[in-house]
């Protein structure tokens, strides 16, 4: 089943420097030659979105991509995405 992810990378990992990283085991075959993206979900937040979510208590939704090319750091991506075996990893496709 596919979904669609609105997210803004924090942090992107390239497969040649997964042995740069301590990435799970598991990711990284996961991975295979796919780019590492830690997101956002929502992509980037306001001050007010911030401090709301402060006060309600609800943080703010880290995903995991995996995805063909580089993403780079501050970009917002909406893409459609299938779960993976892991939660909150998804493969863009």
């Amino acid at each position: 089943m596919t979904e669609r992810i609105e997210a803004e990378a924090i942090h992107s990992v390239a497969p040649e420097e997964f042995g740069e990283h301590d990435l799970d085991p598991e990711l990284e075959s996961l991975a295979g030659e796919r780019h590492v993206v830690v997101c956002r979900r929502g992509g980037h937040p306001s001050i007010f979105e911030l401090a709301w979510a402060m006060l309600r208590r609800k943080p703010i939704e880290p995903v995991t991509l995996l995805v063909e090319e580089r993403v780079p750091e501050g970009e917002t991506v909406d893409v459609t995405v299938e779960e993976t075996s892991i939660a909150g990893v998804y493969r863009v496709v």
